[in-house]
């Protein structure tokens, strides 16, 4: 099937739908930890829904108002329309999706949906005279034979192509799947660990590519589960593996031009770009529970394993925080820096909009960069790392979300209402882990206490 132009609009969709006819539409958003939520209309119900929205009971999605005040509205956007292809193609049976932004009773944006989170961050950057923050998220993912263990499919490694890659076919059905649904791929290869995969979307506006990494996740399980396995995008799976990350390339435009590229400088960076790293590597402590949100992200974020935890920035050094890859003559739009530390379970939206916060701040307050390490900064001993002034990230998610409970820069990228209940959530998480008895201590001390 081939795949739908874009942009979209509600008359364009509604002729979509009555062309290949399209029974069910899934009206797609997005709760305040990033798991995708759903809710099935008929087709007959399409001019409603662009006219009014649908209404539905937010009281037991995660982060949305208690039962006094749940009524909330889904808006669907039509330029997310997508036939989903895991779903049956016969005639009068099709199923098409749309993101949605979710809207108050009084028809004003809800401060608890992330998507009007990344719209508020973008409106920022706009005020400021930026066009286009461009997004361009590598995620990375385990398959397993199963949601009940960590059974790995084969033993490959990167880039392996061998018949231990057992994922080839799937991650190319896969790759199919998301060219249906309007999002453009450019790599596929098998990564570092076992059974470990990724498929690298090209860079895309911030907010289409939040849309996109919610799509891609749910994509990646589905033909996992047409094949009888589980797809996990666990950012630690497997202890003595590395973990999986979500390499995030990032740049600013103004109209077509870059505003990182700077052809008289020795990195190639403008001051623009070097205050929007500058500002990413200052506020990297009080963001982290937001890119690294789940107890098991700090499994991950350990010297070692190619997961960076010390606040630097660095050209080739992928021990550092934030890279910026070595320009090449005659590809300035290409000129970026890539955050590293991000992992793939992480919300897209309210990870893009704290990363543009955090940028755009030091735009704005003209904050210095510091000169670049490029050594491997695993090697340095703790004294070494001091007197160069190099911090590190949280060690744990109590750690994080403290450090994020303190932060002006998250409450006001947030807003009160999600700022709250997420700090709220993050904590209870915390404290459920944190009195749990493990089976390492269950081997370690019981037999000799």
């Amino acid at each position: 099937m081939s795949t739908v132009p874009r942009p979209l609009t509600a008359e364009d969709v509604s002729s979509l739908v009555e062309e290949r006819e399209i029974r069910f539409i899934r009206l797609w958003f997005t709760d305040i930890l990033g798991q995708l939520k759903a809710f099935s209309i008929n087709a007959t119900e399409l001019g409603e829904a662009f006219e009014g929205g649908m209404g539905f009971d937010g009281s037991s999605i995660t982060g949305f108002n208690a039962i006094e005040e749940s009524d909330m509205i889904a808006s669907p956007d039509p330029a997310t329309f997508a036939v989903l292809p895991w779903r049956p193609q016969d005639a009068g049976a099709g199923v098409a999706r749309m993101f949605c932004d979710i809207i108050t009773p009084e028809r004003t944006p809800y401060e608890g949906d992330p998507r009007h989170v990344l719209r508020r961050a973008l409106d920022r950057a706009g005020e400021m005279g930026f066009d286009h923050y461009y997004v361009g998220p590598e995620l990375e993912y385990f398959y397993f034979r199963d949601s009940k263990s960590t059974e790995v499919l084969d033993k490959g490694g990167y880039f392996d192509l061998t018949t231990l890659d057992a994922g080839s076919d799937l991650r190319r059905e896969t790759v199919l799947a998301l060219e249906q649904l309007g999002i453009h791929t450019e790599y596929t290869h098998h990564e570092v660990g076992p059974s470990q995969h990724e498929i690298d979307m090209r860079y895309a506006d911030a907010l289409k590519m939040a849309d996109d990494c919610m799509t891609y996740r749910i994509t990646v399980k589905e033909y996992a589960m047409k094949y009888g396995l589980h797809a996990t995008f666990m950012p630690k799976p497997l202890f003595g593996e590395n973990g999986s990350g979500m390499h995030t390339h990032q740049s600013l435009f103004k109209g077509e031009r870059n505003a990182f590229y700077d052809p008289d400088d020795e990195f190639f960076l403008s001051d623009i770009g070097k205050a929007f790293i500058a500002g990413q590597l200052r506020h990297a402590r009080e963001i982290c529970s937001i890119f690294a949100q789940w107890v098991n992200s700090y499994k991950r974020l350990v010297p070692g394993y190619e997961a960076p935890v010390y606040v630097a920035w660095s050209r080739r050094n992928r021990s550092a925080l934030v890279r910026v890859p070595l320009y090449h003559p005659g590809r300035e739009r290409t000129t970026r820096c890539e955050l590293r530390c991000p992992d793939p379970a992480c919300n897209p939206y309210l990870t893009f909009a704290v990363l543009l916060h955090a940028g755009l701040e030091g735009i704005e307050h003209g904050y210095e960069l510091p000169d670049p390490m490029e050594k491997n900064l695993y090697h340095l001993a703790p004294d070494e790392r001091r007197r160069l002034g190099i911090e590190q990230l949280p060690e744990t998610l109590g750690e994080a979300i403290e450090l994020t409970a303190e932060s002006e820069l998250v409450l006001r990228a947030l807003g009160e209402h999600m700022f709250n209940r997420y700090i709220e959530i993050k904590r209870q998480e915390w404290e459920d882990y944190r009195v749990q008895v493990t089976p390492w201590e269950l081997e370690r001390y019981l037999p000799v206490l």
